[in-house]
């Protein structure tokens, strides 16, 4: 193994910031990109040696390849915390318009919204996992959120409350129980992990994550993500009265000013739903 690719592994395994999902992509984007660095003939590189010349290099790669802005802004993201944690911040440009990386492109013309029917379900045999599953389309969570969750904690009677260390970035947040339906699938969740997790006692999170993945796989069950914009584009329905655009409903210059303020006003009580910041991103989901 090269020795910036040993030292960014070693600095990946010692700094745990964020959640497993995101300490995973993190090491895997930064060995992609020691491995590009040695390509482009910067060899003999430590983690100290980075560099605005090693940025500036593998951001004209990146362009030239024509990889998407958001992946562009992914592994940057990984790259400005690898110049943190040696104190090289300034290496790094706070802008990423500075080198000529372009926005992100939020709206999508395809609908990806995923529903799971009973016959699904069905195939899914390990319960731990199947449960899961139902509380991603239920509730609209992450699959790392669907796996860590304690129900029993989680429940508190008119909404579920989910815990930091469960959530992407950290960022605890609450999502509302409407539905008879949503009651139910929490129900049938707590009796299922008792006072615990939907990880079973003698398992490690990664090894039901593994699990996770087999049984969807075996299942013929992909693309499973599509679950959260399901959610979402229900919820929209549900706050405004009216189909979101990726789901045949109006784009917003079709709507009244009225309609307008209850899009906006619906979209960011969707985003906090689904752990999201910015209400730009609802645009994923529900179109524009």
């Amino acid at each position: 193994m090269r020795n910036l690719n040993y030292q960014l592994k070693l600095l990946c395994r010692r700094n745990r910031d964020g959640s497993y999902a995101t300490r995973v992509d993190r090491e895997r984007q930064l060995t992609a990109i020691a491995n590009q660095l040695h390509n482009l003939g910067y060899r003999g590189m430590s983690i100290n040696s980075l560099r605005q010349k090693h940025v500036q290099a593998l951001v004209d790669l990146w362009l030239d390849q024509q990889v998407s802005a958001g992946t562009i802004k992914n592994r940057m993201a990984h790259m400005r915390w690898w110049a943190e944690k040696i104190n090289r911040s300034s290496v790094i440009a706070n802008a990423n318009i500075y080198y000529g990386i372009p926005d992100r492109q939020f709206v999508s013309s395809v609908n990806k919204a995923v529903s799971l029917s009973k016959e699904d379900f069905q195939r899914i045999n390990d319960p731990f996992v199947r449960m899961s599953l139902q509380l991603q389309q239920a509730f609209g969570l992450r699959r790392e959120e669907a796996l860590k969750i304690c129900p029993h904690w989680a429940d508190r009677q008119t909404y579920l409350r989910l815990k930091s260390g469960w959530t992407k970035g950290g960022r605890p947040r609450t999502i509302p129980i409407i539905s008879v339906e949503q009651r139910a699938v929490l129900e049938a969740a707590k009796k299922l992990a008792a006072w615990g997790s939907l990880i079973p006692a003698d398992l490690t999170y990664v090894r039901q994550l593994r699990r996770y993945e087999h049984a969807c796989t075996y299942a013929g069950l992909s693309k499973l993500h599509g679950l959260r914009h399901a959610y979402a584009q229900a919820r929209y329905r549900a706050l405004t009265g009216w189909n979101c655009p990726s789901a045949g409903g109006p784009n917003r210059p079709q709507l009244t000013a009225d309609q307008r303020r209850g899009d906006r006003a619906a979209r960011l009580q969707i985003s906090a739903e689904l752990g999201h910041e910015r209400e730009q991103i609802t645009a994923v989901y529900l179109g524009r």
